[in-house]
Parts: structure tokens; C-alpha cells; sequence
């Protein structure tokens, strides 16, 4: 999965560079920091599972494609190298199955209708499911074992997923819309009101995220505990902030919403780092005919 995933971000890449629109460039952190704030925030599904916003589509919607799988790549790899989520071995997996696999699915539906509502609706519907269905087959072709009735279990709950997906995407376009009209189909930059607004929810979604998430595990862990393999292995490399938690603070709900504010602000950093990375190479006399 590292093999086809390492290419197909450098060739998003390119084309982000290509696409690149200098203001949009604060609104790529902006985003980031939000998605990955809301993925802090597991809800219930159903059956002892939870899910959390992916939000690909989302993305998709206000970055464009190519840009939307940089950043979801960025907030992969700063899961998995400083919270010691979802691990480094299984990164290539997870990058192409959200980052490139997912975005480009949530995307299909929004141009089919046109940007509409059903549109939106229905992208961020298809990117989870596309995304859970890949990572279905990976654990199926890696010697999971998978009865066929567990299997159908899952494909329900990550249906359910799927909708809440759906209709959470649907909700924050729409709320970003009212701040600024226009905003999703053309948008011309972020300043002011929206980056204050943007920015306010993710620091209330990392704080919510302390008191209300779910305990349950998310699909993919529960499908595999079940399945006999442990999800939990030991790690060989310890991350800075594993489990989402600043060690040297020593009451827990103080330490694990300083690491998901200290989080937003590395996602924000490393997107607008690497915007800048790529406006500066499309810059470079020569490039594009220049």
C-alpha cells in the first residue's frame, strides 16, 4: 500500500501545484486544523462501535480534489508519527484509502449534481464508504478472518457511518455558506469572520471532544478484536503525544485537550507549509512553460 500510495500523492501534489490559487492557501490549514479537530470526536454507531468525521469530502468540497488529499495526507501522517494513530505501518493504507481513494469518491457525487445539497450529501456518503470497503479488503487479503455474518455487521454499521458522514458535511458547508456567501463554490480566500469562525469550532471541537466521545471502538478495531487479532500491538516506536495525551501533565483531561489544540495548531503549520512549498515550485522560473 506504501507503493501505491507514495506515487499517487506525488502526482496529487503536481497537480495541487498546478491548481494552486495563492489565497487559498490560509484556507488549506484553516481546514485541516478543523478536520482534524472533528476527528477527535467519536459518536456511537451502533453494536459497541463508533465512527468519527473522515472528512474527505468535505475537503474535497472546499480545496478541490488535489489539494483535499494533501491535506488529508498531512493529517494522516501527523496521526500516525506524533499521536501514534493508526500506526506508521499501516500510513500507506490508510493514505490511499482516505486521502486518495475516499476524496476522489466524495468528489464524484458533488460534480455529477452540480455542487447541490444532494451532492454533498451523497460525497461524503460514497467517501466513507469507498474508503471502509477498501480497508475491508486489505484486512480480508492481509488473513483476517472475516465470517461472512460479521462482515455484513460491518458493512451496516459503516453504512450508518456513512450517513452521518453525509449529513454532518452537508451541515458544516451549509453553516459555512451563511458566513460567507458563495463560499463553496468559488471560494476566494478565507479572512476575517470565517478564519475566526473555522478556527473557534475546532479549538470547541477538541475541547468537546475530551468530555463526550465514545469509548467504543471504531468499526475497523472492533472487527478486528473479534476477529482474534489484537488492535493494540505493542509499538516499537514511541510517539511525542501517543493516545492524544501531553505526558507532563498530570490531570488527563487537561493533558489530552493540550494535545488536540497542540495538534490543530501542528496541522495548520504543516498544511500552510506545504501550500507554500508548492506555490514556491510552480513559482520557479521554467515551470509550466514559464
Amino acid at each position: 500500500m506504501d507503493g501505491a500510495a507514495l506515487p499517487s500523492v506525488v502526482y496529487l501534489a503536481r497537480r495541487a501545484q498546478r491548481e494552486l490559487i495563492d489565497h487559498k492557501i490560509p484556507l488549506m490549514g484553516v481546514m485541516g486544523a478543523f478536520v482534524f479537530a472533528a476527528q477527535m470526536i467519536n459518536f456511537p454507531v451502533g453494536n459497541g462501535t463508533s465512527g468519527h468525521l473522515v472528512g474527505g469530502a468535505l475537503l474535497t468540497y472546499t480545496l478541490g480534489p488535489a489539494p483535499a488529499s494533501i491535506v488529508m495526507t498531512a493529517i494522516l501522517m501527523t496521526q500516525a508519527l506524533v499521536f501514534q494513530d493508526g500506526g506508521i505501518l499501516a500510513l500507506g493504507a490508510n493514505v490511499f484509502n482516505m486521502a486518495i481513494a475516499g476524496v476522489l469518491a466524495g468528489y464524484l457525487p458533488y460534480a455529477m449534481f452540480r455542487g447541490r445539497s444532494a451532492g454533498i450529501f451523497l460525497g461524503g456518503v460514497l467517501s466513507v464508504m469507498v474508503s471502509a470497503c477498501f480497508a475491508l479488503g486489505e484486512l480480508i487479503l492481509s488473513g483476517v478472518p472475516m465470517p461472512a455474518m460479521a462482515l455484513a455487521i460491518s458493512l451496516g454499521l459503516f453504512a450508518a457511518s456513512a450517513l452521518c458522514e453525509g449529513a454532518i458535511t452537508l451541515a458544516v458547508t451549509r453553516a459555512m455558506g451563511r458566513i460567507q456567501p458563495g463560499f463553496m463554490r468559488q471560494p476566494e480566500g478565507i479572512h476575517g469572520t470565517p478564519a475566526i469562525a473555522l478556527a473557534m469550532a475546532s479549538a470547541a471541537l477538541v475541547v468537546a471532544g475530551v468530555f463526550v466521545t465514545s469509548a467504543w471502538p471504531d468499526g475497523i478495531q472492533r472487527l478486528v478484536s473479534q476477529s482474534g487479532f489484537s488492535s493494540a500491538q505493542s509499538a516499537w516506536l514511541a510517539a511525542p503525544m501517543a493516545d492524544y495525551k501531553i505526558r507532563f501533565l498530570a490531570t488527563p483531561w487537561i493533558a489530552k485537550i493540550a494535545a488536540g489544540l497542540t495538534g490543530i495548531l501542528l496541522i495548520y503549520v504543516l498544511c500552510i507549509l506545504v501550500e507554500w512549498v508548492l506555490s514556491a515550485a510552480r513559482s520557479e522560473p521554467g515551470r509550466d512553460g514559464a
